[in-house]
C-alpha cells in the first residue's frame, strides 16, 4: 500500500522565498473537498514512514531537536498549531520538501550549504507556507491525471536524490513533467510565488533578515554554473530564475535589517553532520587544518568537532582539550554539556559524566538529550532502578516520545520480557509502523507478568491494530 501511496502523491516543491510586506491571503477552505486535512496527515505520516523504513531518516536526536526547534519558530510567527514535523534526511544533496500534513524533510547537504541560520530558516519558511496554504489539496482539487504524475515525478526525484544522483533525480523529475501542459505546470508555479511571499512574512516574524533568502538561492545559482552536482541537483526539483530572485531582493529591501548572529546549536550541528559526511578521519583532518589555516565561521564549533572526531578515535584526554578549547569561544549549551558526558562515559568515568548530565539539566532542563544521557550514565553507575524511575518521569511528560520507549526497552531487556515487549511495541506504534508495533504486543501479551492495567493497553491495541495490519493498512493512522 505504501509504494502505491507515495508513487502518487508528493509534497509540493521548494523553491525559493521572496516578500514580507503583503498580508495573508484569506484562502477559507480552499482544496478541503479535494483532500481533507486528516487525510493530508495521514498522507504526510505514510511517506515519513516509508523514508524510515529505508533509512533515509537522520536518526541523531540532536540534529532533529535543533530542526524542530528552528521549524517552531517559524511556525509559531506563522501562528500555526505544533501539528509540524521536521526531520533530516541523510542526503549529500542540497533539497528540502513539504510532505502532506506538515511534515517537512531537510536533506543534510542544505545544512551544510546554509552559510548562516537565516539561510536554513529561509528554506523551512517557505515549506511551512506550502503547508499552510493547503497547496497539495488545492492542487488535487483542480489537478488532471497529468498533474498527478508531476507530483509523483517530484517524490520519485526526493527519493533519488538521498544518493546524491543528479542524473537519476533529474531523469525521474523529467520523466513526470514531460507528461503535463505548460498550463498545468504554470499553476504549480504560482504556488511557488505564494510559498515565496507568505514564507518571507514568517520568516521576518521569527525575527530573521529577509535578505538570506535571495542571498542564499542566488549563491546556489551561481554555484551551479561551475559544479554540475549538488547544488544543481537542488536548482532541478526547485527551479530558480533570474526574475523571482530579483523579486525576492526587491522585497527584502522593504524589511528591516536584522543583524542576528547564529544560534550555537546551529554551528555546532552542522559540524555532526560534517563528521557524518566525511567520516571522522577525513573529518579531523579538514578541523586541523581549518584551525591551522582560520578558515572557518565559528572558531569554537571547530574545536567541537575536532573533539568528536577525537572521541571517535578513542583519544579521550584530546577529545577533552578540544571541547575545553571549544568553551573558550561559545556560550554554555546543551550540546557541549552532552559531548562532555559522551566522552566521560567512553572514557569509563560514569559518574563525572552523571555530574556533566546533570550540570546541563540545570541550565537546559527542556533537553531530551541530555536526560538520556543521564538515565546511561546511571545504568553505567549500577543504578539501574534509579534510570527506570527517571525514565518513567519523563513518559509521564513525553507520553509519545518514541526515543524514550526505546530507552525504557532497553532499561527493561530480558529480564522482563512483558515490558521489554510492551515499550517496543509503544515505540513502534508512535512512529506509525503498526506491523511491527503488532508483533511486538503479540510477543508482550504471551510474555508472563502481572500488570492489569499495562495488560490492558496492550489488548486494546490489539484490537486496534489487528483489523488494520489484516486490511492492508498498516500504515494508516488509527482511530
Amino acid at each position: 500500500m505504501r509504494k502505491v501511496l507515495v508513487s502518487g502523491v508528493l509534497a509540493v516543491a521548494l523553491a525559493f522565498p521572496a516578500a514580507h510586506a503583503a498580508p495573508l491571503p484569506d484562502i477559507g477552505v480552499a482544496g478541503e473537498g479535494a483532500l481533507s486535512q486528516a487525510e493530508e496527515a495521514r498522507i504526510g505520516r505514510e511517506i515519513l514512514s516509508q523514508l524510515r523504513d529505508a533509512g533515509g531518516v537522520v536518526q541523531d536526536p540532536e540534529v532533529n531537536a535543533y530542526l524542530a526547534r528552528l521549524g517552531r519558530r517559524i511556525t509559531s510567527a506563522a501562528g500555526t498549531g505544533s501539528d509540524f514535523t521536521f526531520f533530516a534526511v541523510e542526503a549529500p544533496s542540497i533539497n528540502a520538501f513539504a510532505m502532506p500534513g506538515g511534515v517537512i524533510g531537510v536533506h543534510t547537504g542544505l545544512i551544510l550549504a546554509a552559510q548562516s541560520e537565516g539561510e536554513l530558516a529561509s528554506v523551512l519558511a517557505h515549506e511551512v507556507a506550502h503547508v499552510t496554504q493547503r497547496h497539495l489539496a488545492r492542487m488535487r482539487e483542480t489537478s488532471t491525471q497529468s498533474q498527478l504524475w508531476v507530483l509523483a515525478a517530484i517524490l520519485a526525484g526526493v527519493l533519488a536524490s538521498r544518493s546524491g544522483n543528479s542524473d537519476a533525480t533529474f531523469g525521474a523529475i523529467n520523466a513526470g513533467l514531460g507528461m503535463a501542459q505548460q498550463s498545468q505546470l504554470s499553476y504549480s508555479r504560482d504556488f511557488e510565488r505564494e510559498a515565496d511571499r507568505i514564507g518571507m512574512q514568517y520568516l521576518g516574524g521569527a525575527g530573521f533578515d529577509a535578505r538570506a533568502m535571495p542571498a542564499f538561492f542566488e549563491r546556489l545559482q551561481q554555484t551551479s554554473r561551475y559544479d554540475d552536482n549538488q547544488a544543481l541537483s537542488f536548482l532541478r526539483t526547485h527551479p530558480v530564475t533570474g526574475e523571482r530572485i530579483s523579486e525576492g531582493q526587491t522585497r527584502a529591501q522593504q524589511t528591516p535589517v536584522r543583524m542576528k548572529p547564529d544560534s550555537t546549536d546551529f554551528l555546532l550541528v552542522r559540524e555532526k553532520l560534517r563528521i557524518a559526511q566525511l567520516g571522522p578521519a577525513e573529518a579531523e583532518r579538514y578541523y586541523q587544518g581549518a584551525l591551522r589555516e582560520r578558515r572557518f565561521i565559528s572558531e569554537g564549533a571547530q574545536w567541537y568537532g575536532l573533539a568528536r572526531t577525537q572521541l571517535a578515535g578513542r583519544r579521550f584526554a584530546d577529545a577533552a582539550q578540544s571541547l575545553a578549547r571549544a568553551r573558550q569561544t561559545l556560550p554554555d549549551d546543551a550540546m557541549l554539556f552532552a559531548l562532555e558526558g559522551e566522552i566521560a562515559l567512553a572514557a569509563g568515568e560514569p559518574q563525572a559524566a552523571l555530574a556533566a548530565y546533570r550540570k546541563g539539566l540545570a541550565a537546559f532542563p527542556e533537553q531530551r538529550v541530555l536526560f538520556a544521557g543521564e538515565v546511561d550514565a546511571l545504568q553505567a553507575t549500577g543504578l539501574r532502578a534509579a534510570a527506570l524511575e527517571r525514565v518513567r518521569a519523563l513518559l509521564a511528560r513525553y507520553p509519545t516520545d518514541s526515543a524514550l520507549w526505546r530507552l525504557s526497552a532497553r532499561l527493561y531487556g530480558e529480564g522482563d520480557p512483558l515490558n521489554y515487549h510492551a515499550a517496543l511495541g509503544n515505540a513502534f506504534y508512535f512512529e506509525n509502523a503498526f506491523e511491527p508495533a503488532l508483533i511486538q504486543y503479540r510477543l508482550a501479551n504471551a510474555a508472563s507478568g502481572d500488570n492489569f492495567y499495562l495488560r490492558s493497553t496492550i489488548e486494546a491495541r490489539l484490537r486496534e491494530l489487528e483489523p488494520l495490519v489484516k486490511g492492508g493498512g498498516a500504515s494508516r493512522t488509527p482511530r
